[in-house]
């Protein structure tokens, strides 16, 4: 009797081998032609002159947005944890000695800081100021006079413009980085040439905001977060808030 089995089984051999040959290249295949970009918002195809064009338009017209860590300017660190909105800003600063809180609501701007601030024996100032005064204003709301020499550079740390033109600008000519993620963000980063002219980590989720920024020249880095989230502010209390009366004593680092 004539046995078929070794042709068959030679058969299913073949057949088994034509199948995880095909299932392997169509594998291979949908590695090599998988879409980084799938799932995105697809900035990350566009050039890096694009991009920081996409990004900057975004940033300025979202309503609202929170900042969060170090910029360093004329000299000075400064620690932000601040809130911005088209009407202003509230929030906190850190220097070198002193932590205050800022609130400006329109063009006035109220400034509260710790006895510390505004006693030069203890604080970074280097102006008199009598115990008095110090224990008066400390915990207090104080409010800025717009004349004041010192109301331009406190109410810029509660400007969403002014702070984010500053953070945002890049120097040199604009080229695209690596991706990666930030807060479990995926992000594309662009910088001004290599990361010297500064660098944007920039969201490939949903609208393109820029969520974490590093100044060129070692200026700091800070991150975006909450963009277009809704925010209230709200005046201080009348019996929390004291009239300085007269120029306020010159701010530093």
């Amino acid at each position: 009797m004539t046995s078929f089995a070794p042709a068959v089984r030679a058969h299913h051999r073949t057949v088994l081998a034509a199948v995880l040959c095909a299932g392997l290249t169509a594998a291979l295949t949908a590695c090599a032609g998988e879409d980084p970009d799938k799932g995105t918002n697809g900035i990350g195809k566009l050039g890096a002159a694009e991009i920081d064009k996409k990004t900057r338009a975004a940033a300025d017209s979202a309503d609202a947005v929170r900042l969060a860590g170090t910029l360093v300017s004329k000299g000075g660190t400064y620690r932000l944890n601040m809130q911005l909105n088209a009407q202003g800003g509230t929030g906190s600063v850190t220097s070198k000695k002193n932590t205050f809180a800022l609130l400006r609501i329109g063009d006035e701007l109220f400034l509260k800081a710790d006895a510390g601030f505004w006693n030069p024996e203890t604080s970074d100032r280097g102006e008199k100021s009598d115990q008095a005064a110090a224990d008066k204003l400390q915990g207090k709301y104080v409010k800025v006079p717009e004349g004041d020499p010192t109301y331009k550079q406190l109410r810029g740390f509660t400007d969403k413009k002014i702070l984010l033109d500053g953070l945002l600008a890049l120097q040199g000519e604009v080229n695209k980085g690596d991706r990666d993620k930030v807060a479990g963000v995926p992000t594309v980063q662009i910088m001004g040439g290599k990361g010297e002219g500064g660098a944007l980590d920039v969201s490939l989720k949903g609208t393109p905001y820029p969520v974490r920024v590093a100044r060129g020249g070692g200026g700091g880095t800070v991150t975006l977060a909450d963009w277009g989230r809704p925010f209230t502010l709200q005046p201080p209390p009348e019996e929390e808030t004291v009239d300085y009366g007269g120029q306020l004593p010159k701010s530093s680092s």
